[in-house]
């Protein structure tokens, strides 16, 4: 099949590949991320337009080294444009952007797809959803050797997260990859409050809680618009020796520039280690 055109190109982020470098790598520059210790199994990365959460999603892409230049990537975000339930795989084929071409891990997509009809093959529900896309210009400068698996959770209900997390776990017992959950914290409330919410779920981060955070978003206690794609992404890196979770960076849109504090979305970067 023809590869999926980049949706959001030339609005969310530069759709020249020189203007799109000269930001990424600008971005990444400027990250001066804490040292973390251990083995890298997972990131928590932001999804809005790159001039907004760009400088946050560094903070998690430039702990990428040589371990992850020949990686596969699993891509795990929300759908903000198709209501379905499920997860929905693109199984085959390439990503592109103004980067070039993200070839798709085919193996490992048939692994999370085999034998659990409601994680499904479909490329449709892909096609203009912005969460995953924002990821790739990172990876793509980061990680030369990038093969990619694009999942989206629909409803995001507990048994589909666990569900996921579960696929994700036995596929990565035969095919190695870093888990990238792709979510956005708290939208439009004024800095302040929306700093004091996102705090509660950075803090379920923090201590690795990947329960106590679906139990908050279940009481809407906190909102995070991929909250179900980071406790999937949180059970899988569990199960897979993550021992603990740092937060590199968190901020909200009114940080960038000039930005507007009276209604600002958050962001959050976070690496979930291995000892």
């Amino acid at each position: 099949m023809p590869p999926r055109a980049a949706a959001v190109a030339g609005s969310w982020y530069p759709g020249r590949k020189d203007a799109l470098e000269r930001e990424v790598l600008g971005y990444l520059r400027s990250a001066d991320a804490p040292a973390v210790t251990g083995g890298l199994v997972a990131l928590i990365s932001p999804h809005a337009g790159l001039r907004y959460s760009g400088q946050v999603a560094a903070f998690g892409y430039s702990l990428l080294g040589d371990a992850q230049r020949d990686a596969t990537v699993v891509l795990v975000g929300p759908s903000h444009r198709v209501p379905f339930d499920g997860c929905a795989v693109y199984a085959t084929g390439a990503w592109q952007t103004p980067l070039g071409e993200a070839p798709v891990d085919e193996a490992f997509a048939q692994a999370l797809l085999d034998a659990d009809a409601r994680i499904f093959d479909e490329p449709r529900v892909h096609r203009d959803e912005h969460s995953l896309e924002m990821q790739l210009p990172f990876l793509q400068l980061r990680v030369p050797g990038l093969r990619i698996v694009p999942v989206l959770m629909g409803s995001q209900s507990r048994a589909e997260v666990d569900r996921l997390a579960a696929r994700l776990t036995l596929a990565l017992g035969r095919h190695p990859a870093l888990l990238v959950a792709s979510s956005d914290l708290s939208h439009y409330h004024p800095a302040a409050e929306a700093n004091a919410l996102d705090a509660q779920v950075v803090g379920d981060v923090e201590r690795f809680d990947p329960d106590g955070l679906m139990d908050r978003l279940e009481r809407e206690r906190g909102h995070a618009c991929g909250g179900g794609p980071m406790v999937a992404v949180m059970k899988a890196a569990r199960a897979m020796n993550a021992s603990r979770a740092q937060v590199l960076r968190y901020a909200d849109s009114g940080d960038a520039g000039e930005g507007d504090k009276s209604r600002v979305v958050g962001y959050l970067s976070a690496a979930l280690l291995a000892a």
